[in-house]
């Protein structure tokens, strides 16, 4: 395995689907990836609550705020000879490019060893990458996005022999728990979830809504949770909903009939969630084709550049984002921290915003990764290390 140094461009509307695949086990891709389950409109009791949403939703237009994950710490001394082996998805990928980029930044800032291993998202390269990580005695191995440590049992242990800390980061839910690594960095699929309800709820309290969803991936069993839970809460009983797995593997066949048969079994269907935002890509001609695209809306999860520039251009009505590099120092901060024996963080505090038609220019135009989100968190988190 080679250390990981640049990626090759690949058109925007692939990079978030390609992110995604690789955090599909290995164990369950041929599987879950068979068919697409057939599921009922679901609807509570009681009426919707309009004010509880939009104060939920109101925090999250603006640009996000810095909120420290701990308390400030000397980086250059606790990091001084040691290194960080990142393990992510494919190489080739720009998503996960962003992500490498924004540790590389930390790392150089604050002066240690970061590099990242070259591999295109099979089990067997994840399984070399853990031994090439132990074979040059990183400090600290982490497994980001994509590989799934529960696949990685055996050398994860080699590497906890070997002296080496290994982490899980960006995998799984608030409440994810990873038995036998040293940590695990969670990111708050939750509130996201909550919000693309909430969002919808605000909207149309009559809403009937389509939910799309890859039950392969660890995120979206939060995902999914977190939906049906504010729409219990708060949604009422005119807010119908229906999940739909459509395994990632299929977004490019299974999408379109899916949003075709949702259409025909409800003639009032006004919203399609996409919890994760890329789906839109095959989601919106569909709607379009049905000449339903005055009445049915989307929205989505991630802040996909292409979906930022649907949102401008009436296609899509809102995204909720998450800033890549902001992530990847977080990211950084914690496992520093936990180098230099401070404990796990908790909570990186990695901020979320929403991206409509008001404010969707703040990403670019054309939207690129990174952009709407503020930029003094590099100078914050600078502060946080003592540089």
């Amino acid at each position: 395995m080679n250390n990981h140094s640049s990626a090759t461009p690949i058109h925007q509307r692939w990079i978030f689907v390609c992110a995604l695949t690789l955090l599909m086990t290995t164990s369950m891709a041929a599987s879950s990836c068979a068919t697409r389950l057939a599921s009922k409109f679901l609807g509570h009791e009681g009426d919707a609550d309009q004010t509880h949403a939009l104060k939920d939703l109101a925090m999250f237009h603006a640009q996000p705020a810095f909120i420290a994950p701990g308390p400030a710490f000397d980086a250059k001394k606790i990091m001084a000879g040691k290194s960080i082996y990142r393990i992510a998805g494919p190489s080739s990928n720009p998503w996960y490019q962003q992500g490498f980029n924004g540790m590389m930044s930390a790392a150089e800032k604050v002066g240690y060893h970061f590099s990242a291993c070259s591999n295109e998202g099979q089990l067997s390269q994840y399984q070399q990458c853990m031994a090439e990580g132990v074979k040059q005695k990183a400090s600290l191995i982490d497994l980001f996005a994509g590989p799934n440590p529960n696949d990685l049992a055996s050398e994860i242990n080699a590497a906890k022999s070997a002296g080496t800390l290994v982490a899980v980061s960006h995998n799984f839910g608030m409440d994810g728990t990873v038995l036998n690594v040293s940590a695990n960095f969670t990111v708050d699929f939750g509130l996201a979830a909550r919000l693309l309800a909430d969002w919808v709820i605000s909207k149309d309290v009559d809403a009937h809504v389509l939910v799309l969803v890859s039950d392969e991936l660890p995120s979206t069993a939060v995902m999914r949770a977190g939906i049906t839970s504010e729409f219990i809460k708060y949604g009422g009983s005119s807010i119908k909903y229906k999940f739909e797995n459509v395994p990632i593997a299929q977004w490019s066949t299974g999408l379109k009939p899916a949003v075709e048969e949702a259409i025909a079994e409800d003639l009032k269907l006004s919203y399609i969630i996409c919890i994760y935002d890329s789906m839109s890509e095959f989601v919106v001609p569909t709607i379009a084709a049905a000449n339903m695209d005055g009445q049915i809306k989307v929205i989505g999860f991630n802040g996909t550049p292409f979906v930022l520039d649907m949102i401008r251009a009436g296609k899509v009505e809102m995204t909720i984002g998450e800033c890549q590099e902001w992530t990847s120092y977080a990211i950084s901060d914690a496992e520093m921290r936990l180098i230099g024996a401070m404990g796990a963080v908790k909570n990186m505090h990695i901020p979320f915003r929403i991206f409509n038609k008001d404010n969707a220019d703040d990403a670019g135009i054309p939207a690129t990764y990174g952009k709407g989100y503020g930029d003094t968190f590099k100078a914050d988190y600078a502060k946080l290390w003592g540089l």
